[in-house]
């Protein structure tokens, strides 16, 4: 009888537990590290060169992304920047392409990218590819 009623003392105790709180969110910049590049391709394909190309040589929308990835935003010559984005003095990197991407507007006050990129999975594997193109 004793163990019944410790049975049942367990189990309402463990009903009552509070939830384990979930695990944080992966930061960005976690999330492009461990970007898939074979995706990141295809996506980059589908998505991004309807405005960019690779080629320095092909003048498309926007500018050419062959070696974006340690460049200085605002720098490909004769592309027109938003002045914003000409002055900003970045490097290209993980860390500030993931919410640009994300975001362009938000980031880039005047920023001529009109594309949002809102999957979290698609910013990763497209800046893992990036980073591959040199």
């Amino acid at each position: 009888m004793i163990s019944i009623v410790s049975a049942i003392v367990l189990a309402a105790s463990a009903a009552a537990a509070p939830a384990p709180a979930a695990a944080p969110a992966a930061a960005p910049v976690a999330a492009a590290a461990t970007g898939d590049v074979v995706r990141g391709e295809k996506r980059f394909k589908v998505i991004c060169m309807t405005c960019h190309t690779l080629d320095p040589a092909q003048k498309k929308i926007g500018p050419h992304l062959k070696g974006v990835m340690g460049r200085k935003a605002g720098t490909v010559e004769g592309f027109s920047y938003s002045p914003a984005l000409k002055t900003a003095g970045w490097i290209w990197d993980a860390q500030r392409m993931d919410p640009y991407l994300e975001a362009p507007s938000k980031v880039i006050k005047g920023s001529k990218m009109l594309n949002v990129l809102p999957n979290p999975k698609d910013r990763a594997d497209i800046i893992a590819y990036l980073a591959t193109v040199k």
